[in-house]
């Protein structure tokens, strides 16, 4: 289940947006942080797994009734595509009027997404 980021969730989103490469460096991750934090446009996500653990971060933009998709990172214990998976529809049902997008490194897991939901 998603829940909206708080200040008390801080650490937890700290380390799990850590997973991600480019987010490695403490003063990059905290700059990331901030930025979804300075503009109402943008959002950030906590991802609580089925035994009630923050396991996952998804942050993104909400521009002209398009989700666009900055950031998706899991524990290494949840990840799979059936998680990802999770995460999307949920943020598809908070937001059913968007079109889902993602940035270059996400567009791939987005189409994928689409491509299994389309098949249902």
């Amino acid at each position: 289940m998603l829940y909206k980021y708080k200040d008390s969730y801080k650490k937890i989103a700290m380390g799990l947006l850590s997973f991600i490469p480019d987010l490695k460096d403490i003063s990059h991750l905290q700059t990331e942080l901030d930025w979804y934090q300075k503009d109402a446009s943008r959002f950030l996500y906590l991802w609580k797994n089925e035994n009630g653990d923050f396991s996952g971060v998804v942050g993104f933009e909400l521009v002209n009734k398009q989700v666009i998709v900055r950031h998706i990172a899991l524990s290494p214990a949840e990840r799979n595509e059936g998680v990802t998976y999770k995460i999307l529809d949920e943020l598809a049902n908070l937001y059913p009027e968007a079109k889902m997008m993602g940035s270059l490194e996400i567009a791939a897991i987005i189409t994928k997404w689409e491509q299994r939901k389309d098949g249902e």
